[in-house]
């Protein structure tokens, strides 16, 4: 890590703070105030309650992603393609010569004489035991690279490398011995924990803090199968990934820290809360309880960290150079899909927009979803994909041009074409993201697949509309083309709005005509702040509703199990009781960030 920040700080990419900071709740402020405007990464030299200093931001643009990897970037990218499509080297072989020895040459080597990782030993306490949100349950590692094997297959090239947070402090952990494993569901550590408590084994795990930053990205990329994340992170860095072993447990032989410990079958605690990058908190729940053996770091040692919350934040850059390097795979495997995105503006996993073919009866002069179907089904239940809540899908045919990049665009592109009569599918009592909280159960929730395709029915209203609404309803905007914002009476219970809503949907059917420009309303707590951005829009509309219970259509009906309505679509987007709360900042350390930026300020002219 040491060596990534001189680069960056000699490249002008990096700012030290040689000031005392706080890691209770201002140093996160710091890396969000200087994240949100672009600007460098961060040194913090001199942080409370530790002789270790932190660092931050280090992904906090794609450009500066880009540097970082500069000199193998390219040689990653064809190596990833190429494990996805084999193919490719046949049809360009100039283009990829020599990518299979450079993913040779990338792999896993142990460490024969001596880590740097064993120079020092220390324990938790001593670490920056940084806090991000005021509500959080206590310190947390953000940026770990969690390492567990396989106890049927055990090995380095077995391994699974995660990131999911680590709970260092808080709760009923016992200080220095116990830390909490927080991981979602559809996560290779899963299957790994299963496995050893099948065999009535402690199930080891070791945590990489720091060391080459490409072990870091390594650790949440997508990788095709049969490519190890080890591997991935030896042709990143342009260095094989080194590892020694002790007391059982594998270490990264080049990381600043290592956490090792074990997790026994049935042993969890209530882990949480964590401001998460939903833009909520999620919520204290049980979860695996690590038993620490031991803390490693090298001399120097440099903790990374990172700051979650509503996106766009770090890890939205992370998701764009992933994008990058495996753009082209997932289409690949998938017969018909062209395109597919997880929005970032939602939170990533409760929104997909995908664009794929729709060839199934090309002899029919009335177009309806059938191929879009077969390729909807598949992305639900393809990797990470399948934590999706709503999946909008259109046809490739109908507008060759459109991109997913253009998101407003594509909505827009639904919009106009959909029709809530025949095309909204939904799956009940499914799998949601661990993080989403619109369900009242923990990863427990419901799917919609909108799939539109065919010529436009209709020009999206821009302008509000003249329409007669009950007494319940405060006001109501156009929030964006097509879509009516309409604030009502705070949630009370499923039952009770049930009712409102029904009451609302009968004085609306009154007024079809009136609303044939608008196929979409959202009832909201705030139509102002739901108007004011695209942003706002999808973040409140889409992390806020569990489409089983929070769609309701004006007209709606029921045929052979089939719903659907005959006017507009109504999503309920307002709080609920079982929501977890969403993300605010603390006023008195905002305002000692904000001293920071002013003249004389160790942030002015970054902030």
């Amino acid at each position: 890590m040491a060596a990534c920040v001189a680069d960056l700080e000699k490249n002008g990419h990096l700012i030290r703070i040689k000031e005392e900071v706080d890691p209770h709740l201002e140093m996160a402020s710091i890396h969000l105030r200087v994240h949100a405007a672009k600007g460098p990464a961060i040194l913090f030299e001199n942080v409370k309650g530790t002789n270790f200093p932190a660092v931050s931001n280090l992904f906090g643009t794609v450009e500066r992603s880009r540097f970082i990897f500069r000199d193998t970037l390219d040689q990653v990218k064809k190596m990833v393609q190429l494990k996805g499509d084999p193919s490719i080297a046949l049809k360009n072989p100039l283009t990829y010569l020599g990518t299979p020895f450079a993913a040779i040459k990338a792999l896993p080597l142990k460490s024969k004489f001596g880590a740097p990782i064993l120079q020092n030993q220390t324990q938790i306490d001593k670490l920056p035991l940084i806090q991000h949100w005021p509500m959080d349950g206590g310190a947390y590692v953000t940026l770990p690279i969690v390492y567990t094997e396989d106890a049927d297959k055990p090995g380095v090239m077995n391994s699974n490398l995660g990131m999911y947070r680590i709970q260092l402090t808080g709760n009923d952990y016992i200080p220095n011995e116990e830390i909490g494993l927080h991981y979602q569901i559809h996560r290779g550590i899963g299957v790994h924990q299963t496995k050893a408590n099948a065999l009535g084994k402690p199930f080891h795990v070791s945590i990489f803090i720091g060391g080459p930053p490409s072990h870091t990205f390594a650790a949440v990329m997508p990788l095709p199968e049969g490519l190890s994340e080890l591997t991935f992170a030896g042709a990143l860095g342009g260095r094989r990934f080194r590892y020694t072993n002790r007391e059982g447990h594998t270490l990264s032989s080049e990381a600043d820290f290592v956490i090792t410990g074990k997790v026994y079958p049935k042993e969890n605690k209530p882990e949480g809360p964590f401001g998460d990058h939903l833009g909520y908190y999620s919520l204290k729940h049980d979860f695996p309880l690590m038993k620490v053996d031991q803390v490693y770091h090298r001399d120097g040692a440099i903790w990374p960290f990172t700051v979650v919350g509503r996106p766009p934040q770090e890890d939205t850059s992370f998701g764009d150079l992933i994008h990058e390097i495996t753009g082209s795979i997932i289409p690949k495997e998938i017969p018909g899909l062209h395109e597919v995105n997880a929005v970032d503006e939602a939170g990533v996993h409760p929104l997909l927009f995908a664009i794929g073919s729709e060839r199934y009866t090309p002899y029919l002069e009335t177009k309806q979803p059938a191929e879009l179907l077969t390729i909807a089904n598949h992305i639900l239940g393809f990797g990470q994909m399948s934590l999706a809540k709503f999946l909008f899908i259109s046809a490739k045919e109908d507008a060759p041009e459109l991109k997913l990049h253009d998101k407003q665009g594509f909505f827009k592109h639904i919009l106009e074409r959909v029709d809530w009569r025949r095309d909204l599918h939904f799956q009940t009592k499914t799998t949601i993201d661990t993080l989403d909280y619109s369900s009242k159960d923990l990863n427990a929730g419901s799917k919609v697949v909108i799939a539109a395709v065919g010529s436009p029915k209709r020009v999206l209203g821009t302008e509000k509309p003249s329409i007669d609404l009950p007494d319940t309803v405060k006001g109501f905007v156009c929030a964006f083309d097509g879509v009516l914002a309409i604030q009502l009476i705070e949630f009370s219970n499923y039952e009770s709005e049930e009712k409102l809503i029904q009451s609302l949907s009968a004085s609306l059917s009154k007024q079809q005509e009136k609303l044939k420009d608008f196929p979409l309303i959202v009832l909201c707590d705030d139509a102002q702040f739901i108007a004011k951005t695209f942003s706002n829009l999808i973040w409140s509309a889409f992390t806020r509703a569990n489409p089983s219970h929070d769609i309701y259509g004006v007209d709606s009906f029921v045929e052979h199990k089939h719903w659907g309505c005959n006017s507009s679509l109504i999503i309920d987007c307002r709080m609920k009781p079982h929501n977890a709360p969403y993300l605010e900042l603390d006023p008195e350390v905002e305002k000692r960030v904000d001293a920071m930026g002013k003249p004389g300020g160790v942030l002015h002219g970054i902030i």
